[in-house]
C-alpha cells in the first residue's frame, strides 16, 4: 500500500498515540471495523495494520474517506452503518473513535457493537474525557455527554466486556486546544438537530491534506509528554479497549 501521512488535527495524533499503546495488547487481531471512520484519516493507518473495513454514515465524510483510501489503495469502505453489513459479519477488533458521546443510549450502542465482535475478539473506543467539562464545542458537534474513567469501565463492564484498560490523553497541550475550540464555538450558531451537528462533527476543524506532516510534526512532542499522564485523571480524552469473553 502507498504510503501517504494523513490529515490529522493536532488532537487526533495525540489520541493516536493513545490508541497504537491499546493497540499493543491486542496481539491476535486480523480483521478490523471502524464505526464512524469520519473522514478515514485513522481507518489509512489501521488499514496498513490490519484487514480493514470502514463505516460511515453521512455522505459528505465518506466521499473524503473514500478518496484518501482510494489514493492509499484500499477500498472497503462502506457509506452506513452496521446495518450495511452481512449481519453474520464478525471482527477481531471493532473500534469507534468520537462516536459514543454522540449517540443517547451508549449503552445499546456498545451492546450492537460487541454482537459485530467476534468472540475473544476486542471493543476499542475513544471519548471526551471529563464529565464535568462538557462546553460548547461539546454542543456544537452533537455530544450528549464527556465520560469520567468509572463511567466508561461501568459501561464496558455491564456490556459483559473483560479485561478493560483504560488510557487517558491530551495533558497538558489538550486543555488549551479544547478551551481554543470552545472559544470558537461560542461564537458560532449552533443550529440544526444532534443528528445534524454529528455528522458536521468530523469536517469541523479538520487540517488540509497539504498539513498533514506539519501536524504530524507538531505533535511529537506533546505525545512523548502525555505518556505519563495515560493511568491518570489528567487528560481530555480516554481510549478504552476490552475483550469479548
Amino acid at each position: 500500500m502507498p504510503r501517504m501521512t494523513p490529515a490529522l488535527s493536532l488532537h487526533a495524533w495525540l489520541r493516536y498515540d493513545a490508541i497504537l499503546r491499546q493497540l499493543r495488547q491486542a496481539t491476535d487481531v486480523r480483521s478490523v471495523l471502524e464505526i464512524g471512520a469520519g473522514q478515514g484519516a485513522v481507518g489509512v493507518m489501521l488499514a496498513r495494520r490490519y484487514s480493514y473495513t470502514g463505516l460511515e454514515p453521512d455522505p459528505t465524510s465518506f466521499a473524503t474517506a473514500h478518496s484518501r483510501f482510494a489514493r492509499a489503495g484500499v477500498r472497503q469502505m462502506v457509506n452506513g452503518d452496521l446495518t450495511a453489513l452481512d449481519p453474520a459479519a464478525v471482527f477481531d477488533l471493532v473500534c469507534a473513535f468520537e462516536v459514543l458521546e454522540h449517540i443517547e443510549d451508549d449503552a445499546a450502542a456498545i451492546a450492537e457493537w460487541v454482537t459485530a465482535t467476534r468472540p475473544g475478539g476486542w471493543l476499542l473506543l475513544s471519548v471526551p474525557a471529563g464529565r464535568e467539562r462538557i462546553g460548547a464545542a461539546d454542543r456544537k458537534a452533537g455530544h450528549y455527554r464527556r465520560y469520567d474513567r468509572t463511567d466508561l469501565t461501568g459501561l464496558l463492564a455491564a456490556a459483559g466486556l473483560v479485561d478493560i484498560s483504560l488510557v487517558t490523553y491530551g495533558f497538558p497541550i489538550g486543555y488549551a486546544l479544547e478551551a481554543g475550540r470552545n472559544v470558537l464555538a461560542r461564537r458560532l450558531e449552533n443550529s440544526g438537530s444532534m443528528s445534524d451537528r454529528t455528522a458536521a462533527s468530523g469536517r469541523w476543524l479538520q487540517p488540509p491534506d497539504w498539513a498533514a506532516r506539519v501536524t504530524r510534526a507538531l505533535a511529537v512532542p506533546f505525545q512523548l509528554a502525555q505518556r505519563p499522564f495515560g493511568d491518570s485523571r489528567l487528560g481530555t480524552g480516554l481510549v478504552a479497549l476490552a475483550r469479548r469473553s
